[in-house]
């Protein structure tokens, strides 16, 4: 290859990325923008007190949020130290956790020292403990794949992975680990 050759050959090379190098930076920046726009919630709220209804007029479940940030194009609302109340009737739960994500399919979850509350005195369960809960709040169920702990008056059952039904109080472990009566 001739010096000529060569010469021509770096200055088309030196153009061409000069010619794309301005273009691919502007996609690059024009990329992170759009990143930037997607992270961001549509509306934050602080000190969230919410009360939410069926058709027929019947409390379902009430939420309690230090902060709540809603992303409405993504489809979910992430709350900081909530507290949902699931009203069913007689069978009423009240769930805290550090933070919670509740997608529009209402669909919560609920992570961070996780305590379920179960608001009947008289029942043989008053409490779930566990890192992570799912909470299909239409139908009232609880899942969990972790280790929880459940506990009540007269007991205290540790498992690993949880099935509840919140509306006829009954509960499956999937593991479970031990239990421990105690007299009255």
């Amino acid at each position: 290859m001739s010096h000529s050759r060569a010469l021509l050959l770096v200055i088309f090379l030196a153009v061409m990325v000069w010619l794309w190098y301005s273009y691919l930076s502007n996609e690059q920046a024009a990329q992170d923008d759009k990143q930037d726009v997607l992270a961001q919630p549509d509306y934050i709220a602080m000190d969230l007190r919410q009360s939410m209804y069926n058709k027929e007029g019947q409390l379902t479940h009430t939420v309690n949020a230090i902060k709540v940030e809603m992303f409405q194009e993504l489809g979910f609302s992430h709350f900081q130290s909530p507290t949902f109340t699931l009203y069913n009737q007689q069978q009423n739960w009240q769930l805290t956790a550090n933070e919670a994500t509740l997608y529009e399919n209402n669909t919560l979850i609920l992570e961070g020292d996780v305590v379920a509350t179960n608001m009947d005195n008289t029942s043989m369960i008053s409490h779930i403990n566990a890192a992570h809960i799912r909470v299909d709040i239409t139908n009232k169920k609880m899942l969990s794949e972790q280790p929880v702990v459940v506990s009540g008056p007269n007991l205290t059952i540790t498992g690993q992975g949880l099935l509840a039904d919140l509306k006829t109080d009954t509960i499956e472990l999937n593991n479970h680990t031990r239990t421990i009566y105690y007299e009255k």
